[in-house]
């Protein structure tokens, strides 16, 4: 079983850009929306999102638990990218697209991603690690942390993309 333990930093700047050493385009979609994940009167909610991701020439079926926070379950599959273009066009709600650029900071690797389409404006910095208490060096660009807002969430970015939401939403709020 596979866990991702991650944090999540809202970006500053663009002082990032100059460490980038890969950029990846990326398109994906989610064949569960966010309502879907959550308990319904009456209903049992779906306990894992189901992402289909084509990055660069690859593509891959994605499930992760529906924790919020910074330790979830994740299972990673490659699959043609056919099959993956096939299933984006059966996902609900919108493509995320962005641009994942791969920056290196004090011995760890950070993925930056720039939101573009519906979310554009949008730039988060993530970063893996191997235990929940693992120590690790903010750099100055990485700001706010986010990683218990689900509205950064790729799959609540799906449903409600960046350009729906309120200016207030956006400074942090709400």
């Amino acid at each position: 079983m596979g866990i991702e333990i991650e944090r999540k930093f809202l970006v500053v700047g663009d002082a990032w850009r100059a460490s980038a050493h890969k950029v990846v385009p990326m398109a994906q979609g989610y064949l569960n929306d966010l309502d879907a994940m959550e308990p319904a009167a009456g209903r049992s909610a779906m306990k894992a999102s189901v992402r289909v991701r084509i990055a660069g020439d690859e593509a891959y079926l994605n499930l992760k638990s529906r924790e919020l926070g910074h330790t979830r379950q994740e299972f990673d599959y490659p699959i043609p990218v056919a099959d993956a273009r096939a299933l984006l066009a059966l996902c609900v709600g919108g493509l995320v697209d962005k641009r994942r650029h791969y920056v290196e900071h004090q011995g760890r690797l950070w993925e930056v991603d720039e939101f573009l389409g519906d979310n554009a404006g949008l730039v988060v910095a993530e970063i893996e690690l191997e235990r929940a208490d693992a120590p690790f060096e903010r750099p100055d660009w990485a700001g706010a942390e986010v990683t218990d807002a689900q509205r950064y969430y790729n799959l609540a970015l799906a449903t409600r993309p960046y350009s729906a939401w309120t200016q207030a939403e956006r400074d942090g709020a709400g």
